[in-house]
């Protein structure tokens, strides 16, 4: 399986560990990633500004994917899957706004192609690499382990755009982490925004989100918290000292990608995964996994 992959703006500049592990793993599952010719934006940042720009800059990635000759793109942030997702949805709707982006992106030699499939990391793995092909792979199940997960808002709602799992009941992400041996707990939190969203406006109230959500899975007992957005790991895993601060209480709760804790599953050296990288305390997680 061969696909483009768009990185975004946030996984580059500062979740390294991200790109990390998914340049580690993927390949081992038999999916070659070709990168786009340039990093660009995806349009998110102005949409409150202008949602043409934004419309345009996320043509623009779809249109630079097809240079690559892949009729796949892998989009590993839930807020560029979401502002891709939707502006491609936009233009399928919208005639009037399919030609004018075409038009525009015409001058820069670039085309769009309506048939381009949009994956997140969930459902690539899930539905197309597939659980039993990852199941397989496994080098060293976590067997013992206690873990929750955490999907985010952006790749499940709205329903009506098309999203990578069930808005209500997202279940793929746990089925991919049962594929590596470990248990996974249900919690009443599951759903709750991790608090990036607020990040500029509302600044305490983003940490107390993020906060109460680790505070509530400590209770539970969890060896560690599983993400698949870099938003949502910048909120639980850098930002999760302060998180505590916001609610009152002393958080340590390992917080890590699930291509990191797929790449430890497949025996690959936790430095190549980032590991290093996450500020939360993984090492109180890798001292439970046999070596």
């Amino acid at each position: 399986m061969k696909m483009a992959v768009f990185w975004g703006c946030r996984i580059l500049t500062s979740q390294y560990a991200y790109e990390m592990s998914v340049r580690q793993v993927f390949p081992k599952l038999g999916v070659e990633l070709v990168d786009l010719r340039e990093a660009t934006c995806c349009g998110d940042p102005v949409k409150s500004i202008n949602i043409f720009a934004a419309d345009y800059l996320a043509a623009r990635a779809l249109a630079l994917a097809n240079l690559t000759g892949s009729t796949d793109l892998l989009i590993p942030c839930n807020r560029c899957h979401f502002t891709i997702s939707e502006a491609k949805h936009r233009m399928e709707i919208n005639e009037k706004l399919h030609l004018k982006i075409g038009e525009l992106l015409t001058e820069e030699g670039l085309e769009y192609d309506p048939n381009i499939k949009i994956w997140h990391i969930i459902d690539l793995l899930h539905d197309a690499v597939g659980l039993e092909k990852i199941k397989e792979t496994v080098k060293k199940p976590f067997r013992g382990l206690k873990l929750a997960s955490h999907t985010g808002c952006q790749v499940i709602r709205y329903s009506d755009l098309g999203r990578v799992d069930d808005a209500e009941n997202p279940r793929k992400l746990d089925e991919l982490i049962n594929m590596l041996g470990a248990e996974t707990v249900d919690y009443s939190e599951k759903l709750d925004c991790c608090g990036a969203a607020l990040t500029y406006s509302h600044q305490d109230a983003a940490l107390s989100l993020a906060g109460s959500k680790i505070k509530a899975l400590q209770g539970l007992n969890v060896d560690a918290l599983v993400v698949c957005c870099p938003a949502c790991q910048m909120m639980f895993d850098s930002e999760q000292k302060d998180a505590g601060t916001a609610v009152g209480a002393k958080l340590d709760l390992p917080v890590l990608y699930y291509t990191q804790l797929l790449g430890l599953a497949l025996d690959i050296e936790a430095e190549k995964l980032g590991l290093h990288l996450n500020q939360s305390l993984v090492d109180k997680l890798l001292t439970k996994i046999p070596a």
